[in-house]
């Protein structure tokens, strides 16, 4: 822990309130104690640093200028929102980040007034604060609305949708661009930063208006505005913004507060929208987060000092290299696979494929919906592409999968990462919805691998499937220590696998729960009540050969699923359904993930909130086959 003996001043604040009033000066030493505040408490939670470090003085700022939470504010994503949530009243339970029970990583709602608008995915700012500008104008209210949006948010198409229909309505909002990456015209110099506070002041705008009416008579409103654009474009990067009906602001250095805070002050003023470019460093004040490669974006526990982060002990490969090596030793024989993300090269194992193949391998940015339309074209076109998008982030691609890759049946392969719960990042991040979703779609194959060895030949058979889109999906983080054929081979389509031979209970996995399946069939064997487990491997075309036996040869039929309900135990409800094998008195059970949004915790917790760890799936049987004892199994569990 760091000494924080010198927060004198922000011992004091508890909303932001309590910043109305204060000189510069007291707001710089609040900054800078926000900024230790925030990178001591991330180093005993972990989370997202980097970004956080690049706000603190514009958050500051805003809160300092506006009427917070009357004024709405906004953050996209919400992975730079830690300074935000310490001056809005939260910075007592600050040190629960991302912990069971403690605050979310995120914005959030239910959280604080303070966050009128949940985040976690990109781009969604601008859109939301532009319903809260249209809600206020309605309800005849005068509040300001403020939304702040990074650089790589913008790369999504949401954005620009956004800034058209803001630009078109004119409504009374702020955009504050946080530029931390690319530059359009870096703010160096004194002019710089007095160009940028006397284009937001009151006097250059009576100037332009006065000017606009003295050449408008003279059919010369056109060629001025474009003449003043073109200056104020050259030298500050602003034309795009005002073409879209924004009044551009910028750029200033968004670690001065000497130029924010009259900046923010004069853009309070007007009654149009603005855009406020802001350019900051990722990481900055905290040497160890501005000289890393990603400027410490997500980070583990670490000691403060040295900025070292705590290393998990070396285990089995992650799901996502594996994907990734699996892939790369396919495109050594074949020059037609290519891969595609959506700003997470390494996150999806991508980054290995890039190194291998930099000319076959694309990041389209926070763009997922170009992603699918890219890789459909690319398949039209006789390429195997593979597209890997965590499970979450597809959804925002789904129209593009349904339109422009199933139903013109493309062979599009989709490497869908970060399946089923995913801990501290909560809700937002939980691949929960797939199997449904893309289960729904006809000539879709899905699979889910259930180990490291699985995911290595489901890569493999996608890339045989050459009439029809393809999906597998595999959980974050370590596979299970098993080991990966040197030459994976493809799978029968449709055709799962029996892992263990019982009599009375069938338990059928999708997915990464087979440890678990196989640790309850110890638990009833135990009891002598005799279980089979079989992998599903694919949830369509679903193994109906062998799905009819389970059901046929066993008193009671399990489904176990990493996955919300509506998915694979569905589609084994229909199936059996529709062949008549629920006539004769089978009892089935559908375990799933519950139908709930789980809060953030650790993974092994949310399964057992979830009820899909070995003893649930356990007792379950029990009470299905009415034969055994639940707390013998309870026992078990716990010995």
């Amino acid at each position: 822990m760091t000494d924080l003996k010198n927060t004198r001043l922000l011992d004091d604040v508890h909303a932001p309130d309590d910043l109305k009033g204060k000189s510069r000066d007291e707001l710089k030493q609040i900054a800078d104690e926000v900024r230790q505040e925030v990178i001591d408490a991330v180093s005993v939670t972990g989370g997202h640093l980097g970004a956080g470090l690049g706000v603190v003085e514009l958050t500051v700022a805003i809160h300092a200028t506006y009427d917070t939470p009357k004024d709405k504010l906004i953050w996209d994503v919400g992975h730079q929102c830690y300074p935000h949530k310490i001056l809005t009243g939260r910075r007592d339970r600050i040190r629960t980040l991302r912990q069971g029970g403690g605050l979310s990583g995120f914005t959030k709602r239910a959280e604080s007034e303070f966050d009128p608008f949940g985040a976690a995915h990109a781009s969604t700012s601008i859109s939301a604060a532009h319903g809260f500008a249209t809600a206020r104008d309605i309800q005849g209210n005068s509040n300001h609305v403020i939304s702040v949006i990074g650089d790589g948010s913008m790369t999504a198409g949401m954005a620009y949708e956004a800034m058209n229909n803001v630009g078109g309505d004119q409504k009374r909002q702020v955009v504050i661009l946080n530029d931390n990456d690319m530059s359009i015209a870096p703010p160096v110099g004194a002019m710089s930063h007095y160009f940028s506070r006397l284009v937001s002041s009151r006097s250059y705008r009576g100037l332009r208006k006065f000017a606009k009416s003295v050449v408008s008579p003279m059919g010369l409103a056109n060629p001025a505005r474009k003449a003043e654009e073109y200056l104020r474009g050259f030298a500050m990067g602003g034309t795009m913004f005002e073409e879209l009906g924004f009044y551009y602001v910028g750029p200033i250095d968004g670690h001065d507060l000497d130029v924010l805070l009259p900046v923010l002050e004069n853009v309070k003023q007007m009654q149009r929208p603005v855009l406020v470019h802001v350019v900051t460093q990722k990481g900055h004040g905290y040497a160890p987060a501005e000289n890393s490669a990603d400027k410490y974006h997500g980070v583990s526990k670490f000691n403060v000092v040295t900025g070292e982060q705590q290393k998990s002990k070396p285990g089995a490969p992650k799901f996502q290299d594996v994907f990734g090596n699996t892939l790369v030793q396919l495109a050594e024989t074949d020059d037609k696979i290519c891969a595609i993300t959506a700003a997470m090269p390494s996150g999806t194992g991508v980054n290995l494929f890039q190194k291998a193949f930099p000319d076959r391998a694309f990041d389209v940015g926070i763009a997922e919906q170009h992603a699918v339309t890219m890789a459909a074209g690319m398949a039209a076109d006789g390429m195997k592409p593979y597209a890997a998008i965590y499970s979450t982030f597809l959804q925002r691609g789904y129209d593009q999968v349904v339109h422009d890759v199933a139903i013109q049946s493309l062979p599009v392969r989709f490497a869908i990462d970060r399946a089923g719960l995913v801990g501290a990042d909560g809700p937002t991040h939980a691949g929960s919805f797939d199997i449904g979703y893309l289960g729904a779609l006809p000539g879709m194959i899905c699979m889910a691998a259930a180990d490291e060895a699985e995911l290595a030949r489901m890569v493999v058979t996608a890339n045989e499937i050459d009439d029809r889109p393809s999906a597998f999906r595999y959980p974050r983080g370590e596979g299970y220590g098993v080991e990966i054929p040197a030459n994976p081979t493809a799978l029968d389509i449709g055709k799962g696998r029996v892992v263990r031979e019982g009599s009375s209970i069938a338990i059928l996995s999708y997915g990464a729960r087979l440890q678990e399946c196989l640790k309850a069939a110890d638990m009833l064997a135990a009891q002598g009540l005799s279980c089979t487990v079989a992998d599903a491997r694919f949830a369509k075309p679903l193994d109906a050969e062998l799905t009819e036996r389970l059901a046929r040869e066993h008193e009671v039929l399990i489904t176990i699923e990493e996955g919300a309900r509506g998915g694979f135990g569905a589609f084994v409800l229909h199936h059996l359904a529709d062949v008549g094998a629920l006539d004769q008195g089978l009892r089935v059970r559908t375990m799933h993930l519950p139908d709930t949004f789980q809060d953030q915790d650790k993974p092994e917790l949310m399964y057992d909130e979830a009820g899909l760890t070995a003893r649930h799936i356990a007792a379950r049987a029990i009470e299905a086959l009415g034969r055994g004892d639940v707390s013998e199994i309870e026992r078990f569990a716990s010995a």
